[in-house]
């Protein structure tokens, strides 16, 4: 009965050092691939993206090589929405130069509670918005789309880890798809800094 005993605890033993070393083996396995995962979207470029516009259309981000960009996080509640107005402006006088892209985002004291069809209608009837504008997405935050990632985190695109602190905070692309600035809130759209950008 004794040596019964031993045998079954040493089958145990066993039994644990293996379930062990399979947890260990899925836990690296696991590592792995999340590095993989990272180490593709350090590949990743500003036009390999493509996301959904406010009416619900997808957009091929490769559309707007060699185009300046404006990428501006917007709510319509907010103290700075009147930069809608001067966004508009900006869209008007440099169009030719510089496109526009606005992302509506909750992010920010909920200042930006409506569907897509509301924003849409509010920036339209309000502001006479013609630049592009996309779906309401998450700017910061675990559930921060990848698309800011990018924007925020200098090993993707190369230098800033800087990501929006209020709604209105604007991000300078060039004609290469390369980040070159970021903009506070503060900053209005027609700031002779960003016009110079455009104009270079």
């Amino acid at each position: 009965m004794k040596k019964i005993m031993i045998i079954l605890a040493a089958l145990a033993v066993v039994a644990c050092e293996s379930a062990s070393k399979t947890s260990s083996e899925e836990s690296a396995m696991v590592a792995t691939n999340n590095i993989n995962q990272e180490s593709s979207e350090m590949e990743k470029s500003f036009y390999d993206f493509t996301m959904t516009d406010i009416d619900g259309n997808e957009v091929d981000f490769s559309k707007f090589k060699g185009k300046k960009l404006l990428v501006v996080n917007v709510a319509s509640k907010c103290g700075y929405t009147p930069q809608y107005e001067d966004l508009q402006k900006l869209n008007e006088e440099y169009g030719d130069k510089v496109t526009i892209l606005g992302f509506p985002a909750n992010n920010f004291g909920e200042q930006e509670p409506g569907t897509n069809d509301d924003i849409k209608k509010f920036c339209t009837s309000n502001y006479g918005v013609t630049f592009p504008m996309f779906e309401k997405i998450s700017v910061k935050g675990v559930d921060k789309h990848p698309l800011y990632r990018w924007l925020s985190d200098k090993s993707l695109n190369g230098w800033n880890d800087q990501e929006p602190t209020w709604n209105f905070c604007k991000y300078f692309i060039d004609e290469n798809g390369e980040l070159k600035h970021f903009f506070q809130s503060s900053v209005n759209p027609m700031d002779d800094e960003i016009i110079k950008l455009i104009e270079a």
